[in-house]
């Protein structure tokens, strides 16, 4: 298979998936090998990019999904009309990071660092597609363990958990904050 046909057999896997989609998958489906995903994607956003293309491939962790660029996004809401979401509560703000930092981490886990009851945000959360369950721990009751989604790493522009800025605590600066002065797209749809 030439290259070209590579890059198009990728381009399609990505483009009908509509989600991220990992990179094993992605080179089993388009029969290549696993170390061609990387070089083909950078051959497709640089073809994007060349041609002033709406679209882009970004990288989340070891999974890869088509978008379009953040410039055109007013113009694709204006389009699909979608209803607005309603900004992220502090106390969302607060589970997502407790939980960011420290992950995989039980509902119990963050009520003890928040000194309060979380259910309901771990619940809006995962509803909203931010948050995950990551199976549930080996000990008495078995509680739930939750971790950030892929979602979560594309609202808040990162490609993986290691993109994070380093924790401050409240006597530090509050430069590196990951939800001070950010606009959090949380819109799934």
């Amino acid at each position: 298979m030439q290259l070209k046909d590579k890059a198009a057999a990728v381009e399609a896997i990505l483009f009908a998936s509509g989600e991220p989609v990992d990179e094993i998958r992605i080179a089993e489906a388009a029969e290549i090998e696993k170390n061609d995903v990387t070089a083909i994607i950078r051959i497709l956003n640089e073809r994007y990019t060349d041609n002033s293309s709406a679209l882009n491939i970004i990288h989340l962790g070891n999974k890869y999904q088509m978008c379009t660029r953040k410039e055109y996004a007013g113009y694709i809401k204006s389009a699909m009309e979608s209803k607005k979401q309603a900004p992220l509560s502090n106390a969302a703000m607060e589970v997502l990071t407790v939980i960011a930092y420290n992950q995989p981490v039980t509902k119990g886990f963050v009520e003890s660092v928040r000194g309060i009851d979380s259910s309901s945000v771990i619940n809006t959360l995962v509803d909203k597609g931010l948050l995950e369950e990551d199976g549930r721990l080996n000990v008495p009751g078995r509680p739930v363990a939750y971790k950030t989604s892929d979602n979560f790493l594309r609202c808040f522009g990162l490609s993986s958990l290691d993109d994070l800025p380093p924790l401050v605590r409240d006597d530090e600066d509050k430069q590196g904050s990951l939800f001070d002065e950010e606009e959090v797209n949380t819109d799934t749809e």
